[in-house]
């Protein structure tokens, strides 16, 4: 069925709603898409009359949007970042594909990237971009083709292939415990114990595996395991982090293990692509030889 042309707003006009929506004020849309700002408010004006509906209020020079027209914006953000990416790939790749695939940091450089040479090896007609996201998101509302994630395979309209494991030990220069007795897994929190933001329940977790139930554990955050780990190299705490990750520090003695040894974490690592991108070949191709590298007993690549 054809959608009655009133609700196919111009491009120019859904632009400007977008802009004034992110940026408040009709000077900066006007100066982000090179315009004056008469042209920008006869845009939504013009988007107004053909919707039928209010969404600007104005008072005096300055315009703001109604609830309704916030929402609105937020809906065709969306939609514009779609048609923008598409637009891309077709200009960038047009016969091969590409794949925008957002990757945790240091995850994405330390297993995947190792081993793109092989996927452009089997498929150089495809085109990989890499952008990194730290938390999981909307793929209605970001504009992935597909993401690397840890924690589990829930995302909401989603499917996903399960990657890699995680084993962490609690870690610490070697100057944390030299002075301190250390006879179990408890005696940890008399020490100042370092956080990733984006696992939270990391440290309990931990405990939990040892006989140790709690809530939560107090401690600094830190936002990515390249900073939580010149933060425990420079004695500011015990990181709980991937083995791998450790391994080269603790070969040269920079960190120590603060007790215990390697113990698996809850969740993995996965691929997730919403479903209706679930046909994309692209997709298909990247997502059928990662598969191939999804053993656990292989190790990541140092």
């Amino acid at each position: 069925m054809a959608i009655p042309r009133r609700f196919l707003p111009s491009i120019a006009s859904l632009r400007a709603l977008e802009a004034l929506d992110r940026l408040g004020s009709a000077t900066a849309v006007a100066e982000e898409m090179a315009q004056t700002q008469s042209a920008v408010s006869r845009q939504l004006q013009a988007l107004e009359e053909q919707l039928g509906v209010t969404l600007i209020i104005r008072e005096g020079r300055r315009m703001m949007l109604t609830p309704e027209a916030e929402d609105y914006a937020e809906k065709i953000r969306g939609a514009l970042q779609q048609i923008s990416q598409a637009s891309l790939k077709l200009t960038v790749n047009p016969t091969g594909g590409s794949l925008d695939l957002a990757i945790l940091p240091t995850f994405g450089m330390r297993w995947l990237v190792p081993r793109l040479a092989d996927f452009a090896r089997q498929y150089p007609e495809v085109t990989i971009n890499l952008s990194t996201r730290l938390k999981p998101f909307s793929f209605n509302q970001q504009p992935f083709d597909a993401a690397i994630h840890f924690g589990t395979a829930d995302w909401a309209n989603t499917q996903a292939l399960r990657l890699k494991t995680e084993t962490v030990l609690p870690v610490c220069a070697p100057g944390m415990i030299c002075n301190v007795d250390i006879q179990s897994p408890r005696d940890l929190l008399n020490l100042p114990l370092l956080h990733i933001e984006t696992r939270p329940e990391a440290w309990p977790a931990w405990f939990a595996g040892h006989g140790v139930l709690m809530g939560q554990v107090s401690g600094t955050i830190y936002d990515q395991f390249s900073t939580i780990t010149q933060a425990a190299l420079h004695g500011l705490g015990v990181a709980l982090l991937p083995d791998y990750l450790a391994e080269q520090d603790l070969a040269t003695g920079r960190l120590v293990s603060a007790w215990g040894g390697p113990t698996q974490s809850p969740g993995a690592y996965y691929l997730v692509w919403p479903v209706r991108k679930a046909r994309d070949p692209a997709l298909l191709k990247f997502r059928d030889w990662l598969a191939g590298q999804t053993e656990d007993e292989d190790p990541l690549p140092r």
